[in-house]
């Protein structure tokens, strides 16, 4: 497959290597400063228990999507390294430039992302 011309690969993936040091950083930074939820209802309120229990509910999903972006990154940065990066991974067609600049790690042209929702 011949590279998309209408794409700076150097660029994309400069982009993609400074978002994936920038959530790695997020990540360990978070990781600094997690505390556990005290749930034992003797020693805090219902409403405080139900307020720890929502903010780690949030924190635990923020971390799962900051995870799936990574392996979305780790995944673009590959398709780079084989030069099938800006084509789509389902119909093997090119991707838009203004999708790839709007999200430089998606796999799928706008058609396919369509059909896959």
């Amino acid at each position: 497959m011949s590279k998309n011309p209408a794409i700076d690969i150097k660029k994309m993936k400069k982009v993609l290597v400074a978002r994936r040091k920038e959530l790695l950083s997020i990540i360990e930074s978070g990781e600094e400063t997690k505390t556990d939820t005290d749930l034992d209802q003797q020693r805090v309120g219902r409403l405080s228990r139900m307020d720890a229990m929502q903010q780690q509910a949030m924190e635990d999903e923020t971390g799962r999507r900051r995870d799936k972006e990574l392996q979305r990154i780790a995944a673009a940065l590959d398709r780079i390294d084989s030069d099938d990066y800006g084509y789509c991974t389902a119909c093997d067609e090119p991707i838009a430039a203004k999708r790839l600049k709007n999200d430089p790690a998606t796999p799928l042209c706008i058609n396919c992302a369509q059909k896959a929702t």
